[in-house]
């Protein structure tokens, strides 16, 4: 993926009724995802284990261009808290290792309890940077996170803090940590996971991507709406409009009109 790039997808590659005339009526649903969106975040792992061969037929159904992200899994993050995680990251990192060289992100989402707790934050993600050269996000949801301690920690181990929507505090809502890569996970408002965006909403999306890729080195933006079948559309709009965002304008608003 080329620097300076701003890539657009959504959490998983389901094709909802309503879109399917824009995607390619022959192969599986991410082969036809994959021929018109560049990126996708694999939020399953979150919740259960894929054999590696799963990643591996995975790998093999997208163009060599894509990218994935794969959420770290619940058992690391919610039950055991961050803490004596070494057995688990060996086994997820070797399932997803499958994906080769087109796994580009790992995502660590965390609960709203979790506090920000530097030693222990600290030995996680120098563990995980020991065991993997994948680049990293992380989406806190404890107001602690937010704190300047917790944001150098971050940019010291390289881990982008994830910009979230609805975020749960201000600062939430704009990438931090490290800046290299801007991650942008939009779930969906006023009800997670259910609200569609209206057409005003998603070029406000357009813009702060484009304001954000004039300082990242790569910028990802993942729809998470997935209820109803809203991430897809909105996505594709984004991406469509990302795309007539010129270098010359770009901190400026899209000129497109999003439907």
């Amino acid at each position: 993926m080329d620097n300076r790039c701003c890539a657009v997808g959504t959490a998983g590659w389901s094709i909802a009724a309503a879109h399917r005339a824009s995607f390619p009526a022959a192969g599986s649903q991410l082969e036809r995802y994959a021929a018109r969106l560049s990126i996708a975040e694999i939020n399953s792992s979150f919740y259960k284990s894929h054999r590696r061969e799963t990643y591996e037929r995975w790998a093999r159904s997208v163009p060599d261009h894509f990218r994935f992200s794969a959420k770290v899994p619940k058992a690391m993050t919610h039950e055991r808290r961050l803490e004596d995680c070494d057995d688990l990251l060996d086994t997820f990192l070797g399932q997803v290792g499958g994906l080769g060289s087109k796994l580009s992100v790992l995502l660590v989402q965390l609960p709203p309890s979790l506090q920000f707790e530097p030693q222990t934050v600290e030995k996680f993600f120098a563990a995980l940077h020991a065991k993997t050269d994948r680049r990293l996000v992380c989406e806190p949801r404890h107001p602690s996170w937010f704190a300047p301690e917790a944001k150098s920690l971050l940019s010291r181990f390289q881990v982008g803090r994830v910009a979230a929507d609805p975020a749960p505090v201000p600062a939430a809502a704009m990438p931090g940590g490290w800046r290299e890569l801007a991650y942008f996970r939009f779930h969906g408002a006023p009800h997670v996971y259910y609200s569609d965006y209206e057409a005003g909403r998603l070029l406000d999306i357009s813009g702060r991507l484009a304001e954000a890729r004039a300082s990242a080195g790569e910028v990802w933006c993942i729809f998470d709406n997935t209820a109803r079948g809203h991430a897809l559309g909105n996505a594709l709009s984004v991406d469509a409009a990302v795309r007539q965002i010129t270098f010359s304008s770009r901190n400026a608003l899209p000129s497109a009109t999003l439907s």
